[in-house]
């Protein structure tokens, strides 16, 4: 399937990737700059909402709900696309007390807490998309995405890239914080299967699996790097998530581990 894609936050890390793989699949793709009002008098065919903050999200509340929450209710408002995928988080699973989570399980945030602006702003985006666009919304909830790509974004990222320059990496983190971790062309090849399936609803774009940063700093020690952390505390273990509905849509993210050690090789080779 091709046709027309626009990509909102097509100059951000996931949208400037998924623009770059819609081109070359043979898609029509328009990326509207920020603040292009004109994108709702168009037809826009395929929308892809990757507009949002991360990191600054909490020295930036106003713009944080702009980006979540503002622009994609104008855009629901204006109505002209054939579908739209907005991209949210598994982070909002946070703080839950069940192991293991899935797509149907109740969101549950503190509103007094500052800090849940951004799962609370996420969350609106979400709802927005699933109840106002008329049958034609799906979510995609991604979790800790990584890649080696210089100026990735993610704790993961900033390893790989720093491992490409020194074989002595000191981590500001804790070995025991445990994510799931899904690589970058995971992530797009699932937004792409979403699109070309007609996908409703909401997709968990995950992994499925926890993986410590011990873990993973075993991998590179065996390949010859020496590793250290800042801390040693041991935060709460988020749920598992369930990826059945992802991988019904033909998607089987790469395990984060393979991916390391074969990053590494590459390295050392």
């Amino acid at each position: 399937m091709t046709g027309l894609a626009t990509i909102i936050g097509a100059t951000g890390f996931v949208g400037r990737r998924l623009l770059a793989r819609l081109g070359a699949a043979g898609w029509d793709t328009y990326a509207p700059a920020k603040g292009d009002k004109s994108l709702f008098g168009r037809d826009m065919g395929v929308v892809f909402y990757c507009a949002g903050l991360t990191a600054d999200y909490d020295r930036r509340p106003f713009d944080t709900v702009d980006a979540h929450a503002s622009l994609v209710s104008e855009l629901v408002r204006a109505g002209r696309f054939e579908q739209l995928i907005y991209l949210s988080s598994t982070r909002l699973y946070d703080g839950q007390a069940a192991p293991m989570v899935d797509e149907t399980t109740p969101l549950v945030f503190d509103p007094a807490d500052p800090r849940r602006t951004y799962d609370l702003s996420k969350a609106l985006g979400e709802n927005i998309t699933l109840t106002r666009a008329e049958g034609r919304g799906a979510v995609a909830r991604l979790a800790n995405v990584f890649d080696w790509a210089l100026e990735s974004p993610g704790f993961l990222s900033q390893w790989l890239i720093e491992a490409a320059r020194t074989r002595d990496l000191h981590l500001d983190s804790t070995p025991h914080v445990v994510r799931d971790y899904i690589r970058l062309d995971d992530v797009v090849s699932a937004l792409i299967a979403m699109a070309e399936r007609s996908a409703r609803g909401v997709v968990n774009v995950a992994s499925g699996e926890l993986t410590g940063n011990g873990e993973i700093a075993n991998l590179f020690l065996k390949a010859g790097w020496r590793v250290t952390f800042s801390g040693d505390a041991s935060p709460p273990v988020p749920p598992r998530v369930d990826v059945a509905r992802l991988r019904a849509l033909g998607v089987a993210p790469t395990p984060v581990k393979d991916v390391v050690r074969g990053y590494l090789e590459g390295l050392t080779a």
